[in-house]
């Protein structure tokens, strides 16, 4: 519980105190947005370095030299931890935002440094508004931001390694013609997720797949892309396991 006690305090203090620098980067995003995404992310990716200290995880990462560097990819990945976003934030160079849940909004304070790295919400029952949220993460790719997308909808809390996956999420990467990594996380549920509230250290592997476009998909790949992305990861995860 010492774990979890200490990133509760760090949180409710980190939430607290950079309430006066809401308000900065909200002044900064009026006149020069693209300066409020880089210093919001670097607030962000070091409140959540500082979670990932406090939760003693290790991590081994594999493929980093996958990531392009030059252009805003859309991560898709397995989700099983809440620590799978915090994860990922750490690797990536530039500016990335999240498809979050609208449950998310109840959350004071912390939706509000979610909108300021431009996360977006979804609510999967509302079919227009659902639309207009793959629009909005369309044109932050197009802008230059990463996306990352759990198309499982939600984090998987059974003993199957995926939940059956929302193939709607692909269509940002296909009209934003970016290109898409595939994330496979190992481990990450034990954690927080498999014994709440205890927080464990744990070694957690991380592969990055090999960037690849819709565009160069085959027909049939491309059309079964779900399928496509559901094969690589669960390869990996197999791959990886006795790495743990």
């Amino acid at each position: 519980m010492l774990r979890f006690s200490a990133i509760i305090i760090f949180l409710i203090f980190f939430l607290t105190l950079t309430i006066p620098l809401l308000i900065i980067e909200w002044i900064i995003d009026k006149f020069n947005p693209q300066l409020r995404r880089k210093t919001s992310n670097a607030i962000v990716k070091w409140g959540f370095r500082c979670c990932l200290f406090l939760a003693g995880t290790k991590v081994t990462t594999i493929g980093l030299e996958n990531i392009p560097e030059d252009q805003a990819v859309l991560f898709v990945g397995n989700h099983r931890s809440y620590f799978d976003i915090l994860l990922l934030s750490q690797y990536v160079k530039g500016p990335i935002s999240f498809l979050s849940k609208k449950e998310m909004l109840r959350y004071p304070l912390m939706c509000h440094w979610m909108r300021r790295i431009d996360c977006t919400f979804i609510d999967r029952s509302d079919i227009k508004q659902g639309l207009k949220t793959i629009l909005a993460n369309i044109e932050l790719l197009k802008d230059g931001v990463s996306v990352s997308v759990f198309p499982e909808g939600t984090r998987n809390k059974t003993d199957q390694l995926l939940l059956p996956f929302h193939d709607g999420s692909f269509k940002m990467a296909e009209k934003s013609k970016c290109p898409i990594v595939v994330i496979t996380y190992n481990n990450t549920r034990n954690i927080f997720e498999a014994h709440m509230p205890r927080v464990e250290k744990q070694h957690v592997i991380m592969e990055f797949s090999k960037p690849f476009y819709m565009a160069d998909l085959a027909p049939e790949d491309r059309r079964h892309i779900g399928k496509y992305v559901c094969n690589i990861l669960t390869e990996t995860h197999e791959k990886n396991k006795e790495l743990v």
